[in-house]
C-alpha cells in the first residue's frame, strides 16, 4: 500500500523536531557526552522506535509493524560497525570529547539525506526492475566474502582519497578553533580539522549504506518502512557511540 507524501513531511518534520530539541536544547553548551547521559539517549530513541512500530500496527497491520522491526535491528546491528570506525577516526584526529557531538549531530543530518536519496533510487530501481533484487543480493554476498577475507589495516586517514581530495581544494589548518567547521585565518577562510572528520564521518556512512540498504530491501521493498526504519536506526547511532566508547579501550584489536 503507497504511503502518502505528507506522512513523510509529518515524519521528517518530527525527526528535525527532535534534532533540533537535542542540539538546541540538551546540547546547546559543547560538552563531552559521558555514558550514562548516551544511555539515557539510546533508551530514548530505543522507546521512539517501539512506539512507532506500535502505530505501525494500528494504522497498517502486524505486518507493516514486524517489517519495520526487522528492518530496524537490521540497521541497529550493522551500524556497530560504523561505530568502530568513527572511533578510529576521532582517536586518530584527537578530536576533543566535547565537539565529538556536534559532529556525530551534522554528519546524521547528512546522512539523513544521503539514504533518502539512495532508498528513493532503490525503490525506483525495483519498481522498474524487479529483477535488481538479484543484483542487490549478489552484492551482500560479495560484501560478506570481502568482509570474512579482508586483512586488519592499519588506519590512515591522511591516505584517505577524500582527505586529501579535500585538502587538494580546501585550506586546512592545524588546529581546532573550538567547535568551528571554519574560520578565517591571516585573511583567508580555511577549515578546521573537524571538517574533515565531519567529511570521513559522511563518507564512512556512505560505504555502510550501500551494504545496509540493500539488506533492509531484502526484508521489505516499501519504501517507507525502509527509510523510517534507516532514520531511527541512525538516529540512535549517535547515543550507541557515546555509550560504546566509554568502553572502547577494552577492544584492544581496534588500536592503531
Amino acid at each position: 500500500m503507497a504511503t502518502s507524501i505528507w506522512f513523510y513531511a509529518a515524519f521528517s518534520v518530527f525527526v528535525l523536531s527532535m534534532l533540533a530539541l537535542d542540539l538546541g536544547v540538551f546540547h546547546r553548551n559543547p560538552h563531552a557526552v559521558r555514558p550514562k547521559e548516551a544511555a539515557m539517549w539510546v533508551s530514548i530513541w530505543v522507546t521512539l522506535a517501539l512506539l512507532f512500530a506500535a502505530g505501525l500496527y494500528f494504522w497498517k497491520g502486524s505486518n507493516a509493524a514486524l517489517l519495520f522491526t526487522t528492518g530496524y535491528l537490521i540497521e541497529l546491528s550493522l551500524s556497530v560497525d560504523n561505530i568502530f570506525v568513527i572511533v578510529m577516526i576521532f582517536s586518530y584526529f584527537k578530536v576533543p570529547g566535547q565537539y565529538q557531538h556536534r559532529v556525530l549531530f551534522w554528519g546524521i543530518l547528512g546522512a539523513l539525506l544521503t539514504r533518502g536519496l539512495f532508498i528513493g533510487m532503490g525503490a525506483l530501481l525495483i519498481e522498474r526492475f524487479g529483477w535488481i533484487m538479484y543484483i542487490f543480493g549478489v552484492f551482500l554476498i560479495f560484501t560478506g566474502v570481502r568482509m570474512a577475507v579482508r586483512q586488519t589495516e592499519e588506519f590512515a586517514a591522511e591516505h584517505n582519497v577524500v582527505v586529501r581530495t579535500a585538502r587538494r581544494f580546501v585550506n586546512v589548518t592545524h588546529e581546532y578553533h573550538g567547535k568551528k567547521f571554519f574560520t578565517v585565518l591571516n585573511g583567508y577562510r580555511s577549515a578546521t580539522p573537524l571538517f574533515l572528520v565531519l567529511l570521513l564521518v559522511e563518507f564512512t556512512d556512505l560505504v555502510f549504506a550501500v551494504d545496509s540498504i540493500p539488506a533492509i530491501f531484502a526484508v521489505t521493498t516499501d519504501p517507507f518502512l525502509v527509510y523510517t526504519s534507516n532514520v531511527f536506526a541512525i538516529l540512535g547511532l549517535r547515543s550507541m557511540y557515546f555509550l560504546l566508547s566509554g568502553i572502547v579501550d577494552r577492544f584492544v584489536y581496534l588500536r592503531y
